[in-house]
């Protein structure tokens, strides 16, 4: 009886939208890589890939074919049920962040209104936290299943990091849930679309650069990148691994920093929405068409923040661990809470 009621439009909507969103994740990983490279060669006045194809447009597709064909080699004194386990599941935790990021409006088609938003649940948020905290498991698993002790304190140093960096950007996020009174993605967004037209940001400039920080740290970007510090721990939590389960540590990074960048993008800087302050229902464009804008919008901030996470890399050298723990817990996590408390007596003075 269930499946003669079931909406099978919505389960299709759904379906492509999905595939829609993890194809492009994939894409937009596989070409970070490149634009890695090729914003380091600009930084460092150099011409970066360029044999590839045009403009060595094709560099990611080679390193893709490198890893494929490369021997697939799995350590004999590893447990292998877990040495598989990790990189799948740091995998899998990276693309499941997505599926409550509204990545625009609603199009009219077929006479529906189809949301490009796989899930709107009214935890999106803590969705968001808690498929995040899993990824510290893939790591975790993956060195300790190879059975090496570099890869194991790789692997112990970044899971730690992660769990510090956690709690400040819980911390700073729950000033922004003060300011929309929400959990759910899709009105976090609402509220700077339609309420007060400005975005989160301009309210929460510390908590969004506490957030920001701390994105840097749970994706092992630098100047947090402790946990494949090459001049002590070799290679780091992923020293045991080739092939395709190399590619998937590698690409689960990418992954996660491009999710990042799509939350930090939704959270404070309004998300699909295309000028902060500016009601763009009243341009009198096509409702289709002002989605599609707001994707194009979300998209545009997104790969700046990639140009940041890159542009970051090449510039600030790497911390000392203890330097890193320092700052997790003895400045974020105070300042987020400085800014927690400033951000409710605010409310409260305000409301009355």
């Amino acid at each position: 009886m269930y499946l003669l009621t079931m909406d099978w439009w919505l389960v299709l909507e759904k379906a492509i939208l999905v595939a829609f969103i993890v194809t492009i994740s994939l894409v937009i990983a596989m070409y970070t890589t490149y634009a890695e490279r090729k914003v380091a060669a600009w930084l460092q006045d150099r011409r970066g890939p360029n044999r590839a194809g045009p403009f060595g447009l094709f560099q990611p597709l080679a390193d893709g074919g490198k890893l494929f064909f490369k021997e697939e080699i799995i350590p004999v004194s590893s447990s292998r049920f877990l040495f598989i386990l990790g990189p799948s599941l740091a995998m899998i935790t990276a693309l499941l962040t997505s599926a409550v990021i509204p990545w625009g409006g609603h199009l009219h088609l077929f006479n529906r209104d189809v949301s490009l938003q796989i899930a709107d649940v009214n935890i999106g948020i803590l969705y968001i936290f808690g498929v995040v905290s899993l990824g510290v498991y893939g790591i975790m698993i993956g060195g300790w299943a190879s059975n090496n002790k570099f890869s194991l304190l790789a692997a112990i140093r970044g899971a730690s990091q992660m769990i510090s960096y956690e709690l400040a950007m819980g911390l700073a996020l729950i000033a922004v849930l003060m300011l929309t009174g929400s959990l759910q993605m899709s009105r976090i967004v609402g509220s700077q679309v339609e309420g007060s037209n400005y975005w989160n940001v301009i309210l929460q400039p510390v908590g969004f650069i506490v957030f920001f920080v701390c994105a840097l740290a749970e994706c092992n970007r630098t100047p947090f990148d402790l946990a494949e510090a090459e001049n002590e721990l070799n290679f780091g939590y992923h020293q045991e691994y080739s092939s395709m389960k190399l590619g998937f540590y590698l690409f689960a990074e990418y992954i996660n920093m491009f999710i990042s960048s799509a939350v930090m993008s939704t959270l404070y800087f309004g998300g699909y929405d295309i000028l902060p302050f500016v009601d763009e229902t009243k341009w009198g464009l096509d409702p289709n068409l002002l989605s599609i804008l707001g994707f194009a919008a979300l998209m545009a901030k997104t790969f700046f923040f990639l140009f940041v996470f890159i542009w970051i890399r090449w510039t600030i050298p790497r911390f000392r661990y203890d330097q890193l723990m320092n700052l997790g817990w003895k400045r974020l996590i105070p300042l987020a809470l400085v800014n927690m408390l400033i951000t409710a007596a605010l409310i409260l003075w305000l409301k009355k």
